[in-house]
């Protein structure tokens, strides 16, 4: 009898993890998505507030970009915090400010107000050290390609705004709604989002365990710290600009090239938009899986391989449909490579994922900070606006060079081993 309750215990107790488990993952995906789709919206909204503000690309670039600043320069503080403080009351944080300053987004009267608030707005970019190290923290070592990737998928919140975006700014009248509360026009989707995430905030406050898991607990800063000073992290970094950070550019980037290069609405400039970022994000779970299966070296060679191709095809001027397949291609290539090179990060380092993941997407999401102003500048002193694919052809023929040259030394050694 004995025996039976204690099998009884140990059974309730597993499930009870494996809940707990779920919860977290599953509320920080949505969590993520939400963050997300608020820190790449002017992709969207910068079209109608170049309108209404009268500002230039190179402007409206400096817009998503500083957004895109803010997503990246908290990543690995943020990352070690949740790695001593635990994920739940960090990520929390994170949707109560992001929440805050997409309302005061809504409210901006000026250019300056809105580079201001674009740049506070950019705190949720920072949720991904966050959540991928809460994730980490609840998942065995055999799962970690999964459910990072899973909660990596989080991203296809880039996608909401563009499907959705151009529709409800149509739909809400200009007087806005409740009283004027919630503003007409670009000005109700950020106060949406505002009120989302702090609902969202809400849910996960009492969803998630209140018992947090903390892998850092007890452990010295200089003792955290002593991963950045391999040459491997900063490898995984230029891995991940090319899969995410050149994403992030892309997805707030693409709808003004549709517009601009090929003259479509941008209803449908966004709605074209949609299948990259779809790919880029949902196929996240599956690049996760095969790098649990294969191991993330094969997946990540075949990824900087389909990138280097399709950007260099894209240097030729096409018609939308065959730019569109491209487009699609590398999209989907990102989201595998996304995860496939954070699953490197818990194989080499499983007491320091936050770190190393804080720096990896801090990096990246400098260069995704970058890149639309450089994409601007490109197109201005050349004239081409394909000349936005040099800098992703430069970025995978760089990448795939050094991981073959990192391969090479391994087999090198392997084969003196034997």
């Amino acid at each position: 009898m004995i025996g039976y309750q204690d099998a009884y215990i140990k059974l309730a107790a597993t499930e009870a993890s494996r809940r707990d488990r779920l919860s977290v993952l599953w509320l920080s995906t949505i969590g993520f998505a939400l963050l997300f789709a608020a820190w790449t919206m002017f992709g969207v909204l910068g079209i109608p507030i170049q309108k209404e503000m009268g500002i230039t690309d190179v402007q409206l670039a400096w817009l998503s970009a500083v957004a895109i600043l803010n997503g990246a320069i908290w990543r690995l503080p943020l990352g070690m915090l949740a790695d001593r403080i635990g994920g739940k009351v960090v990520f929390l944080a994170t949707l109560v400010v992001a929440s805050v300053s997409a309302f005061l987004v809504s409210r901006a009267s000026s250019y300056n107000d809105l580079l201001v608030c674009a740049f506070l707005v950019g705190i949720g970019g920072n949720s991904f050290s966050v959540g991928s190290t809460w994730n980490a923290a609840w998942f065995p070592p055999s799962q970690h390609g999964f459910a990072m990737g899973l909660f990596g998928a989080g991203n296809v919140g880039a996608s909401l705004t563009k499907f959705i975006g151009p529709m409800l700014i149509a739909a809400v009248p200009a007087a806005g709604l409740i009283n004027g509360f919630l503003p007409g026009g670009w000005r109700f989707i950020p106060a949406l989002y505002s009120l989302l995430l702090m609902g969202m905030a809400l849910v996960m406050w009492l969803g998630t365990p209140a018992r947090d898991r903390k892998p850092a607990q007890g452990r010295t800063l200089r003792d955290m710290h002593r991963p950045l000073a391999e040459v491997r992290v900063w490898r995984f970094s230029l891995y991940y600009t090319l899969v995410f950070g050149a994403y992030v550019a892309l997805s707030v980037w693409l709808p003004k090239y549709f517009v601009s290069v090929y003259g479509l609405d941008l209803k449908v400039a966004a709605l074209v938009t949609t299948p990259f970022i779809l790919a880029s994000s949902l196929l996240r779970p599956f690049g996760g899986w095969l790098s649990d299966k294969y191991g993330p070296r094969r997946v990540t060679y075949a990824v900087f391989i389909t990138g280097l191709i399709c950007s260099g095809v894209l240097f030729l001027p096409m018609n939308v449909y065959a730019f569109s397949a491209l487009v699609l291609l590398i999209g989907a290539s990102q989201g595998i490579g996304k995860a496939s090179t954070i699953k490197y990060i818990p194989e080499y380092y499983p007491k320091d994922v936050g770190v190393v993941v804080g720096l990896v997407g801090a990096i990246a999401a400098i260069g995704g900070f970058v890149m639309p102003p450089l994409f601007a500048y490109l197109k201005t002193w050349t004239g081409h606006p394909q000349s936005m694919f040099w800098v992703l052809f430069a970025l995978s023929a760089v990448s795939l060079a050094w991981l073959h040259l990192v391969v090479t030394k391994i087999h090198r050694e392997e084969r003196r081993a034997i």
